[in-house]
């Protein structure tokens, strides 16, 4: 078995350029490559982000994209949900993107968009 000692020495008295060509050298001879993986080195970190928890949001705001053919039935819901006057649930149902409840629990912006839905509106939940 080979004297590890004196053969660190040795690699030690090397100059850049021996060094590289002797990597070179050991890398045809044994078919490996001295490269290091940088890939493996990444994805430790990449794990440990995607590790982290999420806050789940929340607070949902309802918003009424198209108040649908049954625009009467729409205004009528928006007003339950709303406790808003005629006019200002007629003029919310005629504007696409206005928000019908805002700041709402996961539940009660589930339950409006089935309301309006069923009403025949075209709903999103943000």
């Amino acid at each position: 078995m080979a004297d590890l000692a004196k053969l660190m020495e040795e690699l030690s008295a090397l100059t850049v350029l021996e060094a590289a060509e002797l990597v070179k050298m050991l890398e045809e001879k044994w078919g490996v490559s001295a490269a290091a993986p940088v890939a493996a080195v990444a994805m430790p970190a990449a794990a440990a982000a995607a590790a982290e928890p999420v806050e789940e949001k929340t607070e949902f705001d309802v918003i009424l994209k198209d108040a649908g053919p049954k625009k009467i039935e729409t205004i009528k819901v928006v007003r339950q949900l709303t406790n808003l006057g005629l006019v200002e649930a007629k003029q919310m149902a005629e504007t696409a993107g206005a928000k019908v409840l805002s700041a709402v629990s996961k539940e009660a912006a589930a339950d409006a968009k089935a309301k309006l839905e069923a009403a025949g509106a075209v709903v999103e939940i943000a």
